[in-house]
């Protein structure tokens, strides 16, 4: 069997908390089933400035791009509020999106029949979602230029921010939410704001011509961003595959990770184009949830997303969907028992610590 490169980069706060959990699984697999992954470690974010002045070094930068993939933790923190805006922590995801040329950002919204009662919606209206938003990561406002902030004088500044799409960004990202399509429900919804914003004409156009030249077998729907944000928590089972771009898709996603009850319950997936050579993708796997600074070393983070991230590079990186169809199994069947971390608990359940629901999910793995 081939040996499968992970790096890990835990980062800051409930970050490598997380991740402990998920090398736990790791260990159990190297050890019980010889699935020989090998791991290396570096830093991000805070922790990474707070080592060598950089949101990620040089050299962590080069076994990132080398690894099969990375397994991402979480970034920031209210200490690294005055550190200069290129350094920051946020500095160090962004960096690895943009090197590793991440441009389709999955992130599903699954809601676990066991946590239907910790949404904030009714019961009936989140149960059994299964929804997928596909987010473009490496264009849009977040990258565009020109980006700046200009002194105009007398006590005047303008910020300035740059939306800007050419046609083969769009074509990609809404190749890949079509292909997903075709694996799931056969359903894709394009959200963007066409009414208000040249971009968005854009959008619009060529996601309808490359669905019509390539992809005409499955459904497709057009949305304003607005309007899919309201539809999302009045009937979010409507849904199926969302493609969006940058800016909308990060809002959105977090709505509808917020639908399932917890953003310490949601993965996501960062994807680059596949090598023309060997098809392999450089992929970056990280959970929904920040850093979450306010309960960092307390021993209550919930691990599931980070665990359920891992279940994505499973079945992405290594298109080992056996084993990622265990592992995402095992979550449900922990979740099934009863057993919950704070932010997800409810009456007659059991309270219990990360490490405790990190080793429930390795039990259950073991003996589905």
């Amino acid at each position: 069997m081939t040996t499968r490169s992970l790096f890990l980069l835990p980062g800051d706060g409930i970050g490598p908390e997380a991740m402990t959990e998920v090398r736990k699984l790791i260990a159990h697999m190297n050890e019980v089933e010889e699935a020989r992954f090998s791991i290396d470690e570096g830093l991000v974010g805070g922790s990474a400035y707070d080592s060598h002045g950089q949101a990620i070094s040089d050299d962590d930068m080069k076994k990132a791009m080398a690894a099969d993939a990375v397994l991402f933790g979480a970034v920031g923190g209210p200490k690294w509020d005055g550190v200069p805006y290129e350094v920051r922590p946020e500095a160090g995801l962004l960096r690895l999106r943009k090197d590793m040329a991440l441009f389709a950002n999955l992130r599903p919204a699954i809601c676990y029949p066991a946590l239907a009662d910790s949404s904030s919606l009714k019961p009936d209206v989140v149960e059994g979602l299964d929804i997928l938003i596909v987010r473009e990561l490496t264009g849009g406002v977040y990258f565009g230029e020109p980006k700046e902030i200009i002194d105009l004088g007398n006590g005047q500044k303008r910020g300035i921010d740059t939306q800007v799409y050419d046609t083969f960004e769009i074509e990609r990202i809404s190749g890949v939410a079509f292909e997903l399509a075709r694996t799931r429900s056969n359903k894709v919804c394009s959200m963007e704001k066409r009414n208000v914003m040249k971009s968005g004409v854009l959008w619009n156009e060529v996601v309808t011509a490359t669905h019509k030249e390539k992809f005409s077998d499955v459904e497709l729907t057009h949305m304003l961003a607005d309007a899919g944000g309201m539809q999302l928590v009045r009937w979010p089972k409507q849904f199926d595959v969302i493609v969006t771009d940058n800016l909308f898709g990060d809002m959105l996603s977090d709505v509808a990770a917020m639908l399932t009850g917890s953003l310490g319950m949601l993965p996501s997936a960062s994807l680059g184009a596949p090598d023309s050579l060997t098809g392999k993708r450089k992929a970056l796997y990280e959970p929904v949830h920040g850093s979450a600074p306010d309960i960092a070393g307390q021993g209550i983070a919930n691990p599931i997303a980070m665990i359920a991230s891992f279940a994505m590079c499973l079945r992405y990186s290594f298109n080992d969907i056996e084993t990622a169809d265990r592992v995402e199994k095992a979550i449900s069947n922990v979740l099934d028992q009863g057993l919950r971390t704070g932010d997800i608990m409810s009456d007659g359940c059991t309270k219990v610590s990360t490490s405790q629901m990190g080793d429930a999910i390795v039990k259950a793995y073991a003996t589905a």
